[in-house]
C-alpha cells in the first residue's frame, strides 16, 4: 500500500511501529506503547540506559506545515508532561531519570524508505506547566 493511500490512523500506526523498532535497534526497552490518561496520550514508554523515555512519534509524508517534529506544541508538550508525571505517580516510580524524546518520521511521496530522525532529549519539563 502506497503511502498516499494510508488514512491518518493508518500513518500513525505505521509510524508508531517504526519508531518502536527503531528504538529497540538502539537499545531501548519498550516499556508501554499508547499510554492514555485523563491529562493525554504518549505514544512510547521506553527505558534507555537508566532512563525512563517519554517518546512522542511525529509522522508526516510531507513537509507542507515543516518537518514533523515541529507539530510537537508547546501545549503538546504540556500534554505530554502532565501524562509523564501521571504515569510516574501511577506506577509509583521514584528517583528516576527522565527524559522527553521526539522521533521524527518523514514519507517522501512513493518512497518507503523514510527520513528518520530521534531527538534525544527535545524537550523539558522546566517552566512548561507554569
Amino acid at each position: 500500500m502506497k503511502n498516499h493511500q494510508l488514512t491518518p490512523d493508518e500513518l500513525c500506526k505505521k509510524g508508531e511501529t517504526l519508531a518502536g523498532k527503531i528504538l529497540k535497534k538502539k537499545g531501548y526497552k519498550i516499556l508501554k506503547r499508547n499510554y492514555v490518561s485523563k491529562y493525554g496520550e504518549i505514544d512510547i514508554v521506553a527505558y534507555d540506559r537508566g532512563t525512563i523515555c517519554f517518546v512522542e512519534v511525529k509522522t508526516r509524508q510531507s513537509e507542507n506545515y515543516g518537518p514533523p517534529e515541529l507539530a510537537v506544541t508547546k501545549e503538546k508538550r504540556k500534554r505530554i508532561i502532565r501524562t509523564a508525571l501521571n504515569y510516574l505517580v501511577t506506577n509509583h516510580i521514584e528517583d528516576t531519570d527522565c527524559r522527553f524524546d521526539v522521533v521524527s518520521i518523514l514519507y517522501k511521496e512513493d518512497d518507503n524508505k523514510p527520513d528518520i530522525e530521534l531527538f534525544e532529549s527535545a524537550f523539558t519539563a522546566d517552566g512548561v506547566l507554569d
